[in-house]
Formats: C-alpha cells, sequence, structure tokens
C-alpha cells in the first residue's frame, strides 16, 4: 500500500498540468456541494424555526367537517369549521407525554367596514386568542412598533403591519394604536403622498360564515405589530382577543355559556306547549294601562368601540376553529401525527390532526418544491461533476498509454496499474475534494454572519425567513464528505477500466 501512494504521488506531481485539472474539478465539485447542504440545512431550519416555531406548531387540530386542509391560506374566504368541545380535547392532549404544548386559536376571514366617504371595505385574515396563552407557547413571534400588546382578559386588535397597509389601500385609511400619535417614519410611501391624511384608532370588523349569522364589532386599535419573520406573509393575520372573535364570526363565546337566566326567564323555557300557545292568545294581547317608563333611544345604539367586561367565564368553553400543537424536540413528527389521529378517534372526538406543511396551504407546498429544487441542483451536481472527471480520467490513461504499457511490459500486472490509478484518484480527491468542503464550510459561517435580508416572498421562502442563514450541521458535513467519496468512486470506475486494459503492445504502436 505505501508502494502504491509513494508511485501515485510521483506520477501526480510528474502530471502536474492533468492532476490541477481533475483536482480543480474536484474542488468545484465539492464546494459547491457543500454550500448546496448548507442552503438546504438553513432553509429547513429557518421554515422549522419561523413558521414550525413561530406561527403554525408542528401539528394542527381541525373539525372532521373540515373540508381542505388548507387552514391558514384560504383564499376563497370559506369559513374554517369550529370547535366546540376544547376542553374534552385538552384533557387528551395534556395526557400525551411526546406533546410540548397547545394553543387553541379561531381563524376566519373578516370584512374592515368602512365608515367614511371615501374608499371601499377592507378584508383580511383575523385570529382569535387567548392572548396571555398565546404568547407563552409563541412568545417571540411578534413585536410591537406602534402601541402595545393586549392585556390578558382586554378586548381589542392589534394590527400586523402587512394588513394596514392593505387597509390604507383599500380604504384609504391609516390606522394608529389608541392613545398613540401617527409616526410618520412608519408611513408608506403612498400614504406619505396624502396630504389630508385620515387616521383612525379603532375599527370594525364584520366575518364571514356560510353557517351562522355574523356581526360587526367595533375594536380599538392597542398596537401595531410586526412578525419576527415571514412577516409580508403572516402580516395579513390580524389578532384580536377571542372573545371579540367569536362575536364577530357569531359563535357563541364562554360568557355566553355562562349566562344567568331571570326566573320568569327561566319559566319562559321550561314551558309546555299549551304554556307557549297560551302566549300568542288574543287575551294575552290585551294588556292594563300602565305606567310609561321613559325610555332614552341613545342608550340603544352607540358607536363606541366594545369595552373590556368583567367575565368569569373559562375562555375554553366557547368556540375555537383550530389547535396549534408543538411537539417535543425528540418527537418524530409522522409517528405523533398518527398517534394523535389514532387517541382523537378512540375518545370519538369530531377532530383531526394535520401536518403544518398541509395546515399552510401553498406556503408549505411552495417550500417544499424549493426545497426539492435546491436538492436536486446538488444532485445535478453531483453526476455532472462524476462525468467531467470520467472524461478527464479516461482522457489522462490514454495520454499514459506508453508509460502504462512499458510497466506492464516489465510485469507490473492489471491489479497493480489499477489500484495505482486508484491511489492517483484518491489522493487527488483527498486534497482537493478536501479543500473543497473546507472552502465551503467558510464561505457558508461567513455568509451567514452578514445577515442578508430580504422582503421578497419567494426569497423568504428560500431563506426560511426574512433572513439568509445557511446552516451547516456535523451531519451536512458528513453528507458532502460522503458525496465527495461517491463521485470519486463512481468517477474512477471506467478509467480504472481503461488503464488496466493497456498492454505492453498498445505501448509499442503508440510509438
Amino acid at each position: 500500500m505505501k508502494l502504491i501512494i509513494k508511485i501515485a504521488w510521483r506520477n501526480i506531481m510528474r502530471h502536474r498540468g492533468k492532476s490541477l485539472v481533475i483536482g480543480a474539478i474536484l474542488f468545484l465539485g465539492a464546494f459547491l456541494m457543500t454550500v448546496g447542504n448548507g442552503i438546504i440545512s438553513g432553509m429547513s431550519r429557518g421554515l422549522q424555526k419561523n413558521i414550525v416555531e413561530g406561527f403554525t406548531g408542528d401539528i394542527v387540530l381541525i373539525s372532521k367537517k373540515q373540508e381542505t386542509d388548507n387552514v391558514f391560506i384560504e383564499f376563497m374566504g370559506k369559513a374554517i369549521e369550529p370547535l366546540y368541545d376544547f376542553v374534552k380535547i385538552e384533557k387528551v392532549l395534556e395526557k400525551q407525554d411526546y406533546i410540548k404544548s397547545f394553543v387553541p386559536v379561531g381563524k376566519n376571514m373578516a370584512a374592515l367596514l368602512n365608515d367614511s366617504e371615501n374608499g371601499a371595505p377592507g378584508y383580511s385574515f383575523v385570529m382569535g386568542v387567548d392572548f396571555k396563552r398565546y404568547m407563552e407557547v409563541f412568545p417571540e413571534n411578534i413585536t410591537p412598533i406602534e402601541g402595545r400588546l393586549l392585556e390578558p382578559g382586554e378586548r381589542g386588535a392589534i394590527i400586523p403591519t402587512g394588513a394596514r397597509k392593505e387597509f390604507f389601500n383599500t380604504t384609504g385609511t391609516w390606522y394608529i394604536p389608541r392613545g398613540d400619535t401617527l409616526r410618520k417614519e412608519n408611513l408608506t410611501e403612498e400614504a406619505k403622498s396624502v396630504t389630508d391624511l385620515e387616521c383612525k384608532d379603532n375599527v370594525v370588523f364584520m366575518g364571514f360564515s356560510t353557517d351562522n349569522s355574523t356581526s360587526d364589532i367595533r375594536l380599538d386599535v392597542k398596537g401595531i405589530i410586526k412578525y419576527k419573520a415571514l412577516n409580508s406573509i403572516w402580516g395579513q393575520f390580524v389578532l384580536m382577543d377571542i372573545e371579540s372573535f367569536r362575536q364577530c364570526q357569531g359563535y357563541f363565546t364562554a360568557s355566553d355559556s355562562r349566562v344567568e337566566l331571570s326566573g320568569g326567564e327561566k319559566e319562559l323555557f321550561e314551558m309546555g306547549g299549551e304554556g307557549l300557545d297560551a302566549l300568542f292568545s288574543d287575551d294575552a294581547l290585551i294588556v292594563e294601562e300602565s305606567d310609561r317608563a321613559v325610555v332614552d333611544e341613545k342608550s340603544l345604539f352607540s358607536d363606541s368601540p366594545v369595552q373590556q367586561q368583567a367575565v368569569t367565564a373559562d375562555l375554553d368553553e366557547g368556540v375555537y376553529n383550530m389547535v396549534l400543537v408543538h411537539l417535543k424536540d425528540n418527537a418524530d413528527s409522522k409517528e405523533s401525527l398518527k398517534a394523535i389521529n389514532a387517541v382523537l378517534e378512540e375518545e370519538n372526538l369530531d377532530v383531526r390532526a394535520v401536518p403544518w406543511k398541509s395546515a399552510v396551504g401553498q406556503i408549505g407546498s411552495t417550500a417544499v418544491i424549493i426545497k426539492a429544487a435546491l436538492f436536486v441542483f446538488v444532485m445535478l451536481l453531483f453526476f455532472v461533476a462524476i462525468i467531467i472527471i470520467v472524461n478527464t480520467l479516461s482522457m489522462a490513461a490514454l495520454e499514459r498509454t506508453s508509460e502504462i504499457g512499458m510497466m506492464r511490459a516489465v510485469g507490473a500486472r492489471k491489479g497493480f496499474i489499477r489500484k495505482m490509478f486508484l491511489g492517483e484518484t484518491g489522493l487527488l480527491s483527498f486534497a482537493f475534494g478536501g479543500a473543497g468542503i473546507l472552502a465551503g464550510i467558510a464561505v457558508v459561517n461567513i455568509v451567514s454572519l452578514f445577515k442578508i435580508k430580504s422582503d421578497n416572498d419567494m426569497l423568504q421562502l428560500l431563506f426560511g425567513g426574512d433572513t439568509f442563514n445557511p446552516l451547516l450541521s456535523v451531519q451536512d458535513t458528513g453528507l458532502a464528505i460522503l458525496q465527495l467519496v461517491l463521485v470519486t468512486l463512481i468517477a474512477v470506475i471506467y478509467p480504472l477500466l481503461v488503464a488496466g486494459n493497456i498492454t505492453p503492445l498498445d505501448a509499442i504502436s503508440r510509438e
């Protein structure tokens, strides 16, 4: 073996030109494959962090009546089926040791009613949350840039920057937090060009639903927020307290489920058929004259926003639309999904679990396509490197026919020639390929330090967030080494056959 390496090294130094060409190809291939692995790994980590950990969770629980899995980005505006049994669902989820945390939310479309003379109504996704519980599960996904976040139990809306921009484009109104002043540095270019800009600190939402009646609700704007990553996508989701969301969508609120009836109301609900018929008899229509009460008409109607109510009801007793579930770090997502669906079916709950990629619809599909395209690109580099190295090594073997033929003439066997050729290629692969991997690692680490940002939606999916942060783990580096070894072994097979088949007669004929 030592002799083979010594002869291989001598041949490399003797044929420096050809060796440098082969080495350059190996260096470039190893470098590009390493960088490609870093981009794919960074994208996967970014999507995991900015979508799963920042917005959707690993698994989403929805109603079995829900026709499609896409419950976040449903552009047709179809209402998401409600969940009525969260109290039972919660008890089931708490028993699963692979679940880290979970939070129920309401999510649907809503129209933003425009009560000014100019502009048209706006539209937005709205999410109703128990804000304290929501922030415990997603503690770092939003940042207030104006105003503040909701306090526990407080009524109000939090508008993201993306939604505010869309509202201005459709309604002509610029929304600011209640009690705050207009911050000109946060205005869009279109808003800055308006001389008499209309500003409001409250907003009127009306829910969408085909199954039940909805209502409009006026809420104070408590804050303007920006999502930590993928703000251009998640910035279309307005957050509001869960009770306001339920009222807007026409659902029963938690306080509705705790309404105490008076004695007369209880008697009315407990009446039989004869008692109800008696209510509509002729005698029931005749009333004796009594003192007239003075009614304040103004008290019947109010344009003021919904105020915070002292409700002691359990919020979990109301309606939600989905439950966002975080798995523990060591939990397998596919196996956990099967386990959750099995236990939900066993408990006879009208709920099913879907993975986050299905729940976000086109966003998840696009992310998968981009990741697959990057992987295909790396594999194309893999095969192109093999083809180029095969051709180069084969030409090098043929150009050394006289040398190899003379070695055969003095007694060298085919096996020795092939081992020598394999040793030369192995040394080149180790030196130049290894240098390419090291260069790729250095470039990936240097690029990640620059924190390159983008507001483009497609680039953010490619980056796995708003910041380009390629990442190389030990497994990625091992994969790059494995790819280099495979390229070397596959590429050297044909040249070994060519070199081994050279005979002394070939050397004489060349001369």
